[in-house]
């Protein structure tokens, strides 16, 4: 078999594919082979079917070399996509053009290829990063929320105000349905929980009051119905919080002192601010490179990506045992606007597939066949199996060179993130060093001063880190990983 590339307008190839008879009689063969297994021909055992015979009962040799044919040609469309090293994102258009009654067979396919983008540029890319550095007013929010959480609750007699907690006995009815009751039930004004309208009548209430007021609840059905509410105010109490000083923090910590505490907390929090700055490196790092691509990313590719997350998505609603419209109502969602939502996603996704791969080109990156052999090591090691099953099911599904895709696009986020110039807020550079995490300092670290544990919000991360913190996908493999102790615990 031989095949040629044409390109073609409109990110388009035609192969051209030339099969030698000897091919064409192979597969031949094999048809008939799994026909005479399929057929049943009275007096002929499974098998044991003669070839005129099938002939005969398809509608002539003829209609047995269209069968032949129809099932070869994806195998040799596949070859040929190999032999000619193109890129499809699309399913092929394909007109035999000679062949089909007898001899060599020619065929031609039309496809829709990845496109080449250019990052004209990204070597002179400028990226913002936050602050790593810990203020004495975010070592202040910190003390002050540990104090919160050492706070007691002192009745006051004066009337209540955002912040108090007051005591109340709740009833509420509803025409047509059950009635609500609470009693004693323990609510902060000014909380936005439990009842609309609710902290407005708490506000300036004393203990005695006796509060009445209508408000929209949702019923059974989903639908608003309107709610008649009665209210016992109990007893408003406000929260005391203990004096900053040795005693407290040697009760409420590890630390004999005050400044001890305050230096552990402005350490952890200077460690949570490196990985927001990590996260945010990568982020913007994407964003600059993705803004110099000027065409638009093939709807192919588009649709293909939206596919391929709906598909991760209903997997793991799956493995929770949830379904699609318990998704959609607990998330407050219809499935168009689940649908809009991915599909940006998936715009995203594929904007920096192809600037990574176009960053890939301009630096030369190329992944050798030991760093794919890691790859899989990798992988087979994730999924619990041998590298060479892994490699051979690979090899199998045609999946191979999409790994190895995937290790050279992780080299040009590696390349794109560590020549990058980074800035502070007002201008001023950034040494890398300031990015790196220190082992002794509230947690450990890697090789490569990477640290988990913590989002935009100092929170914990996700599950399936395939995205950055701005919804950009990673595009690559991404950095080792830390455990971040957690005591005292620290927020941003």
């Amino acid at each position: 078999m031989r095949a040629t590339a044409e390109p073609l307008e409109g990110n388009r190839v035609r192969l051209s594919i030339e099969v030698e008879e000897a091919e064409v009689d192979e597969a031949l063969d094999s048809t008939a082979r799994r026909l005479a297994q399929q057929v049943r021909v009275p007096g002929f055992r499974p098998g044991r079917v003669p070839r005129r015979v099938l002939e005969a009962r398809l509608g002539g040799a003829a209609a047995l070399r269209h069968q032949a044919l129809e099932d070869a040609l994806p195998d040799l469309y596949a070859r040929a996509v190999t032999d000619t090293e193109v890129d499809p994102i699309a399913p092929p258009d394909i007109d035999i053009t000679s062949g089909e009654d007898a001899g060599p067979v020619i065929f031609a396919a039309t496809v829709e290829v990845r496109p080449s983008v250019t990052v004209p540029g990204y070597q002179g890319l400028v990226v913002t990063v936050p602050s790593v550095t810990a203020s004495d007013e975010d070592v202040d929010r910190q003390v002050d929320r540990l104090r919160e959480q050492s706070g007691e609750l002192v009745e006051v007699g004066r009337p209540a105000v955002d912040g108090d907690h007051v005591t109340i006995d709740l009833h509420g009815q509803r025409p047509g349905h059950d009635d609500l009751q609470v009693d004693d039930y323990l609510y902060e004004v000014g909380g936005g929980q439990a009842v609309p309208g609710l902290d407005d009548q708490l506000r300036g209430a004393r203990p005695g009051d006796i509060l009445q007021f209508e408000a929209a609840m949702p019923g059974p059905d989903g639908d608003e119905v309107s709610t008649q509410f009665r209210v016992l105010v109990k007893d408003v109490k406000e929260k005391v919080l203990p004096t900053a000083d040795d005693a407290w923090a040697r009760e409420a910590s590890e630390f004999e002192t005050l400044a001890e505490l305050r230096d552990d907390l402005r350490s952890r929090l200077g460690q949570v601010k490196v990985v927001q700055a990590q996260l945010a490196l990568r982020d913007r790092a994407l964003q600059a490179l993705v803004a110099l691509v000027e065409d638009e990313p093939p709807e192919a590719l588009v649709d293909a990506e939206v596919r391929e997350r709906l598909h991760d998505l209903g997997h793991r609603l799956e493995a929770r045992r949830i379904t699609l419209e318990q998704f959609l109502q607990a998330s407050g969602r219809d499935e168009q606007s689940l649908l809009d939502e991915l599909r940006q996603e998936a715009y995203l996704a594929v904007q920096v597939d192809l600037a990574l791969r176009a960053l890939a080109d301009a630096e030369g990156l190329e992944v050798s066949d030991e760093e794919l052999d890691e790859a899989i090591a990798e992988m087979a090691e994730q999924s619990g199996g041998s590298p060479a099953e892994l490699r051979a099911a690979l090899e199998r599904t045609g999946r191979l060179p999409a790994v190895r895709s995937d290790r050279r696009k992780a080299k040009a986020l590696t390349w794109l993130l560590d020549n990058v110039e980074l800035v502070d807020e007002e201008g001023q550079p950034v040494s890398r060093d300031l990015l790196k995490v220190d082992a002794g300092a509230g947690g450990g670290a890697d090789e490569d001063g990477a640290a988990a544990g913590a989002d935009e919000d100092g929170a914990a991360a996700g599950d399936e880190g395939t995205a950055s913190p701005g919804g950009l996908p990673a595009g690559g493999e991404g950095s080792d990983s830390v455990e971040a102790e957690q005591a005292p615990e620290v927020e941003s």
